[in-house]
């Protein structure tokens, strides 16, 4: 049994899609982060730098804070959703970095100043929307010519999906972006993907 530490942000749902996808034996235990649960000495045993999600693997006594590295731990211990071919493998670990490095933090601060702070700085506006267009771009052109951003459906689309579910925060058209559409309606489709979307409060799917 896996006891997932989690609340309903793009980070802590990458980790409740792929526990659904993968189908492991989990518990959800939500942090309230606009309570400032996070900062408990509880939580803090478990995720040394505050954050969700966290995990706690009690099958194999392993405890892990930091959504991408709780990806790849899901993806070895299952066995699913890594490419085996390595020429793919590389391209999701790669992609899952791409997440973690820059569309996840760029993004956060998007929602920073366009979702819930809007007017306090025009400068910022501007900078994180051209950045979220930027990096939706680079986006659109990897998925050209695949249905998966590795070729094949991995952690790596898990762990950009739920970032791009909040779209509407970042002021993005989806239509301006056809490529990135098609995956992202693609990907919504999955079962497992509303389902772990829904953790740990129901929530529906954007739709564009």
């Amino acid at each position: 049994m896996i006891d997932l530490y989690t609340f309903g942000t793009p980070n802590g749902r990458k980790v409740s899609i792929a526990l659904e996808e993968m189908s492991l034996d989990y518990k959800v235990h939500t942090i309230n982060i606009q309570k400032d649960e996070q900062f408990s000495k509880a939580f803090l045993k478990i995720s040394p730098n505050n954050k969700i999600p966290a995990i706690v693997d009690h099958e194999a006594g392993v405890s892990m804070m930091e959504s991408g590295a709780i990806l790849y731990y899901l993806a070895t211990k299952s066995g699913k959703f890594m490419p085996k071919d390595p020429a793919r493998h590389w391209q999701a670990i790669e992609w899952l970095n791409w997440q973690i490095g820059g569309f996840g933090p760029m993004l956060g601060q998007a929602h920073h100043f366009l979702k819930y702070n809007p007017g306090l700085s025009e400068y910022a506006e501007q900078r994180y929307h051209n950045e979220a267009k930027r990096l939706y771009g680079v986006l659109d052109k990897q998925l050209a010519d695949k249905d998966f951003v590795a070729g094949e459906y991995s952690i790596a689309d898990m762990a950009i999906w739920p970032w791009a579910a909040r779209f509407g925060y970042h002021k993005i058209n989806l239509n301006d972006f056809p490529n990135v559409k098609r995956w992202y309606l693609t990907v919504a489709e999955r079962p497992a993907v509303a389902k772990g979307y829904a953790i740990p409060s129901p929530e529906d799917v954007p739709r564009p």
